[in-house]
């Protein structure tokens, strides 16, 4: 009497081996499929230094560079003038780099999809204007008058996307077309005086000028963020492991959070030290994880990083090309407005300057040295914070030496061309790797 035996599923999860149904004495000699993800944390520490040494061979250098150099430049500045590194000198760094923070949040998006932004810097002097001739001029209040800036920056993106994606004009010159005529725009609107000054107790005048005196305002924001970051984390891995899908062991939980813990209570003691929780350092912190969760965690994020790997795999695979096109440029030009009333803040006013100057290069620059490609299809929204604290220390710091502006722009230019030669040659070593 024969016992009838199920046939095994070749593609079971586990342990089972592929089984060759032409020779299936093959399945003897055959490998298993595992996860690689659950070798590096089964080996503990060493599996994660070995793939990490894997992934630098590889050419997946991450954030890797930039951390460093930040580390190499304030070292140097604190070297040369012990005020560098004070609470005061930080806290002003951390306020002025917002502005331009704000205005790469939104460029990030558009090298997302290999694609350029050059009207970026004048589209945040065009909010600047539309915000101080209604609130000032015309005694409009200020949050409509926010509304309009803002709602006025995402329609002269979506201008621009629409010539870009509907017309197939190259964005290259519709940006650039866009910088001279939201230039004129703006210097039309300021009227013959040229310069409007802002209300310093006004929603806009306190955005770089206020402080949460409070020192449980600054711990009190990093406790939230530290233990939303665990219970997220915890509550996705567990999802995870009921899926039987890769998950984090809790020792790697902890230790992610104990890292955070401390890039959230270090700055939050620094600040505490001189007037507090700066207003703009809390509005940038939420920008970034918005933008954050939106490219990562959303079907939009997942269609934008797809678009900027491959336009014709995009459109095979479903994706309107021209739709997401049209909100990646309508974001950064939103993002530009933004900036563009945090520079308004910073001084006070709306002037024919505002977006002029080294302020479009500032905005690429740290998109860039954060670590997003050029090329198009990797990248995140922190790379903004990591780019824009290099070129923010770098200029604080040559200006406490006392270093001429001419000199200020070699410098920050020779930290881009570096930045983009090791993009560059990331690029060969993973296609070398295959991993490109």
């Amino acid at each position: 009497m024969s016992t009838h035996q199920p046939a095994a599923d070749p593609l079971d999860k586990g342990t089972q081996q592929h089984v060759d149904p032409v020779n299936p004495a093959a399945a003897a000699d055959a490998i298993p499929a595992v996860d690689p993800r659950l070798l590096v944390r089964e080996q503990g520490l060493s599996g994660y230094l070995n793939e990490f040494g894997r992934k630098l061979k590889a050419g997946d250098l991450g954030s890797l560079p930039v951390v460093l150099g930040l580390i190499v430049i304030w070292s140097i500045f604190q070297s040369l003038n012990s005020n560098f590194l004070s609470p005061e000198n930080l806290t002003n760094i951390a306020i002025t780099m917002v502005a331009t923070g704000m205005m790469a949040v939104g460029i990030i998006f558009v090298l997302l999809l290999g694609e350029i932004d050059l009207s970026v810097g004048s589209v945040s002097g065009v909010s600047g204007a539309i915000v101080a001739v209604l609130a000032v001029t015309h005694g409009v209040n200020e949050w409509l008058a926010i509304l309009a800036a803002v709602t006025g920056g995402a329609l002269i993106g979506a201008i621009h996307g629409f010539f870009f994606a509907k017309i197939g004009a190259p964005a290259f010159a519709v940006t650039l077309s866009g910088l001279l005529f939201w230039s004129g725009a703006m210097l039309q609107i300021l009227g013959s005086n040229g310069t409007i000054n802002l209300d310093p107790d006004g929603v806009v005048g306190q955005l770089t000028t206020y402080y949460f005196s409070d020192v449980a305002a600054g711990y009190g924001l990093a406790a939230l963020a530290v233990a939303g970051y665990f219970l997220a984390t915890f509550f996705d891995n567990r999802r995870r492991e009921a899926a039987g899908v890769p998950s984090r062991p809790l020792t790697e939980i902890l230790l992610r959070t104990g890292v955070l813990a401390l890039f959230t209570f270090g700055p939050a003691v620094v600040f505490n030290q001189y007037k507090g929780l700066p207003l703009a350092v809390v509005l940038f912190v939420v920008a970034l994880v918005g933008t954050d969760f939106l490219l990562r965690r959303t079907t939009f994020g997942r269609n934008v990083f797809a678009l900027g790997g491959s336009v014709e795999a995009s459109r095979r695979a479903g994706i309107n090309v021209a739709g997401i096109r049209i909100a990646v440029f309508s974001i950064a030009g939103t993002f530009a407005a933004v900036g563009g009333l945090f520079w308004a803040s910073k001084i006070a006013a709306a002037n024919q300057s505002a977006g002029a100057g080294d302020l479009l290069m500032n905005v690429i620059a740290a998109a860039v040295i954060g670590g997003t490609s050029l090329f198009g299809g990797r990248g995140r929204t922190w790379n903004a914070l990591l780019g824009v604290m290099v070129i923010t220390s770098i200029q604080y710091g040559l200006a406490l030496e006392g270093i001429a502006t001419p000199i200020q722009y070699m410098i920050t230019g020779a930290v881009l061309l570096a930045t983009v030669v090791i993009d560059s040659v990331t690029r060969k070593t993973q296609k070398t790797a295959g991993r490109a």
